[in-house]
């Protein structure tokens, strides 16, 4: 299997994974660019994730000798789920979501309502939408609950 914990060194690697998808998914959505392109940058994130030890106890990387993407959880919660936008479609994040209901009993997550390629995603692997809705912080955009 390519699925291991996240260590220190693989952080700059993950906050890349996710600064890069954020950007070419989110970006059209909430059109914010100070925040996309000015505040959500590697060093910065990497630098949240050494002061708090206790997100990089909840971080998998897919790692088949460069990591490609990346699942972080809490509790049985999915909070992320992203694959290198280079590596998509080639069955990574399949592989991650599996590991998480498997290894780690994945039951939840929240989806931003606008992306519903992410959410088709999630209801391919068994999740289905709850009805709950509630804004994403600081935004007019509904997340969505799905549930296994």
């Amino acid at each position: 299997m390519n699925i291991r914990k996240a260590m220190i060194p693989d952080l700059s690697r993950v906050a890349e994974i996710y600064v890069f998808n954020n950007r070419i998914n989110y970006f059209p959505i909430f059109k914010d660019a100070g925040f996309s392109f000015g505040k959500l940058q590697v060093v910065s994130l990497v630098d949240q994730y050494l002061k708090r030890k206790k997100i990089l106890e909840n971080i998998y990387v897919f790692d088949d000798g460069l990591i490609k993407g990346f699942i972080q959880m809490n509790g049985t919660e999915i909070c992320k789920l992203y694959v290198d936008t280079s590596f998509q479609s080639e069955g990574i994040g399949n592989e991650l979501i599996e590991f998480a209901v498997r290894e780690l009993y994945a039951d939840n997550l929240w989806a931003l309502e606008k992306n519903v390629r992410a959410i088709s995603f999630y209801q391919r692997h068994g999740f289905h939408l709850t009805g709950q809705k509630k804004f994403e912080e600081d935004t007019t955009e509904y997340l969505v609950k799905l549930e296994r």
